[in-house]
């Protein structure tokens, strides 16, 4: 009988940089990998140790950018030991870095250093209000190191992946703990919730507004369709009233009934007999 190829999947293996770092999909060749290996790859800025997140697999063609770069082998002790005098060296960088920005009096914060594997290229990573001239900086930084040197100017939300921290919930950064990609937050998530919108108690420590903002917000999308919005006329036993408050979560309402009291009933026990257009009331 003959083996059926399916043509519409990749075999990948995929692999971080850094901790909560994105996923990269490479081809494993003949190389079989589990979850927690470290291996050694070919990217586009050289050859780099990495850490195998998603062990061999086939994905859809779909969700890969042909051609895949290949993993060229499971790493050794001696990889293990050259990754590891690397962030030795990557240190010393750093501080060399810091000192030269400040005797060329550049209006830049550096947030890391970090060698390639194989050391053909020293890359910094700083952030900066304004656009900075740093090609004097490079060329100083060449003549230490002898490699190729590359500044990139990053983001407030990637300085904080980076460098790491305690929000305002007491735990690390979702950023820098499991959060392989930045979601998109909107202030209206921050609405649907009924949170406060004062921007210091809904922005992260990065300024922006929290990412966790985001992991309840389709449940609270499913129970909003469910719950008649503020304003809307509903038929109670009690009689007929406004909405002048929801509880999303709960499938509570508060009704002002025609007697002036305000009633708590279950969005299941009502009729909705006029509901208030939603996008009115976000506008209002």
């Amino acid at each position: 009988m003959e083996n059926i190829v399916n043509t519409e999947t990749t075999e990948i293996i995929g692999v971080r940089f850094r901790d909560a770092g994105k996923t990269y999909y490479f081809a494993p060749g003949n190389v079989k990998a589990n979850v927690g290996d470290s291996v050694i790859v070919e990217t586009a800025r050289g050859v780099e140790y990495g850490f195998v997140a998603v062990g061999n697999s086939f994905v859809d063609n779909s969700k890969i950018v042909p051609p895949l770069r290949p993993v060229l082998r499971l790493a050794d002790e001696s990889d293990l030991a050259r990754y590891e005098a690397n962030k030795k060296l990557e240190q010393d960088a750093f501080e060399v870095c810091k000192k030269k920005i400040a005797e060329h009096g550049l209006d830049m914060k550096l947030i890391e250093a970090e060698y390639t594997f194989d050391n053909s290229k020293l890359l910094f990573y700083f952030s900066a209000d304004v656009r900075v001239d740093f090609r004097e900086l490079v060329k100083d930084l060449a003549a230490i190191f002898r490699t190729r040197i590359e500044l990139r100017q990053i983001g407030i939300r990637d300085e904080a992946k980076i460098m790491g921290g305690l929000g305002v919930c007491g735990r690390p950064f979702c950023c820098s703990s499991f959060l392989s990609d930045f979601v998109q937050v909107s202030i209206k998530m921050a609405k649907e919730q009924n949170l406060s919108l004062n921007s210091s108690k809904i922005s992260g420590t990065c300024g922006r507004l929290m990412c966790c903002l985001r992991y309840e917000h389709e449940t609270y999308e499913e129970e909003i369709a469910l719950t008649p919005p503020v304003d809307s006329t509903v038929k109670t036993h009690d009689g007929v009233g406004t909405v002048t408050e929801i509880s999303p979560l709960t499938g509570f309402i508060k009704v002002k009934l025609p007697s002036g009291d305000t009633k708590t009933f279950h969005r299941d026990d009502v009729t909705v007999l006029k509901r208030h257009s939603r996008e009115k009331h976000d506008k209002e």
